[in-house]
């Protein structure tokens, strides 16, 4: 099949919706998966399995589509580029409450936690990051930067993307934009600068369970569950995000787009291709 640039408007729309409707699938599969291995047979790290069934789907929608193999799937790149996501989104949210703390609108003390619900915490959040990140990175990006820009790209998955938090606990029009601009960009940016999908990934990843088990914050306005940290915020929600955890936050959609940015100045990749 000819790349989405040389295919005719009404091909690369049908080619779109198709993908759109795979990429909700692949994302709905994830987390099935991980909820059959969390809850119905207790064996979180299947979660693995089943992630990786979700990305071999994706291979071969890709295949059966454009007559290739996914270029975003290197398994050269899978070690580095996940290691490296996971670093960024470890840091992006120690920084984002490193901030909040400093300014007096939060603290932090220990927790007794345990090792076998953060395994858990950390599979489940493997499965959302898989799902999310095909839906949002490896489909609607990818086709849109392959037939127009990477900037027309970078707006519409964003805003996909943070309009798909807008049912969650405690979401509001703001939360939804902050994560559109704090997370939707920067990933969109990560993947571009990358050119795989594992960057975005380990981003994705470890943004969630550091947010959620190690800090102890809502996820996206949801209570993640058991924590190695309790941190408690008090102070204006702009500022510390309010029910919705520090997604909502102004802070972290400053460092979101300071993130983007240098992930775009370094940039010199082609459209996806």
């Amino acid at each position: 099949m000819a790349s989405g640039k040389k295919l005719v408007w009404w091909k690369w729309i049908l080619l779109f919706i198709a993908g759109f409707l795979f990429g909700g699938f692949a994302n709905i599969l994830a987390v099935i998966g991980d909820d059959l291995c969390q809850h119905a047979l207790h064996i979180p790290i299947l979660t693995i399995v089943t992630s990786g069934i979700v990305l071999a789907l994706y291979a071969l929608y890709v295949r059966l589509t454009e007559k290739r193999w996914p270029t975003d799937l290197k398994c050269t790149q899978i070690a580095s580029h996940t290691l490296l996501g996971l670093l960024v989104g470890t840091v992006f949210l120690t920084l984002v409450v490193s901030i909040i703390v400093a300014l007096g609108y939060a603290s932090v003390s220990w927790t007794d936690f345990s090792a076998k619900s953060q395994f858990s915490a950390i599979m489940t959040f493997l499965a959302v990051a898989v799902g999310e990140e095909i839906m949002c990175r490896g489909i609607l990006f990818r086709l849109i930067d392959e037939r127009w820009n990477t900037w027309i790209a970078m707006l519409v998955s964003a805003l996909i993307f943070g309009l798909g938090h807008i049912s969650n606990d405690n979401a509001t029009w703001w939360s939804s934009f902050a994560i559109a601009i704090e997370a939707g960009l920067l990933l969109a940016a990560a993947y571009k600068w990358s050119g795989s999908l594992w960057l975005p990934i380990g981003i994705h990843w470890a943004w969630n369970y550091v947010q959620g088990n190690v800090f102890g914050l809502s996820v996206s306005g949801m209570n993640a569950g058991d924590a190695i940290l309790a941190t408690t915020v008090s102070g204006p929600d702009i500022i510390t995000g309010g029910d919705f955890g520090p997604e909502a936050s102004i802070i972290a959609v400053t460092l979101g787009i300071i993130y983007t940015i240098v992930f775009l100045q370094h940039n010199h990749l082609p459209p996806t291709r």
